[in-house]
């Protein structure tokens, strides 16, 4: 079952993806800002990341810096899932390491296929 680890600070958000992923069958994990998602990527390392940029304490591009940064989570995969859409944003998500970067709001179906790519 592959680990899926959701960081965002939005409750419906966070909600309605927890909710498409367990029935997709991931086993589904939560983190409301970025220090709590090191924390968890730590103890369980996901398979892929859902990855809000701007949340409180520790926001997505450091988390991001700080997982590629970590030996033990080289394998997962980073998608960025933003507000942020302007180009100047998406090229900087991407060229830090995220593998690939969707701007809010989204199609959950959309999401859905975008991650399953990643695998094939």
């Amino acid at each position: 079952m592959k680990k899926i680890l959701i960081v965002d600070d939005e409750p419906n958000i966070v909600m309605s993806l927890e909710y498409t992923f367990k029935k997709k069958n991931f086993e589904v994990y939560i983190a409301r800002d970025g220090g709590e998602a090191l924390q968890i990527a730590n103890t369980i390392v996901p398979d892929i990341v859902l990855l809000d940029i701007m949340m409180p304490n520790v926001d997505g591009y450091e988390t991001l810096k700080q997982i590629r940064n970590n030996q033990n989570l080289n394998k997962t995969k980073i998608v960025f899932l933003s507000a942020k859409n302007k180009t100047a944003d998406i090229e900087k998500g991407l060229q830090m390491g995220a593998d690939k970067y969707l701007t809010k709001p989204f199609s959950i179906k959309k999401l859905v296929t975008e991650i399953n790519e990643l695998w094939n």
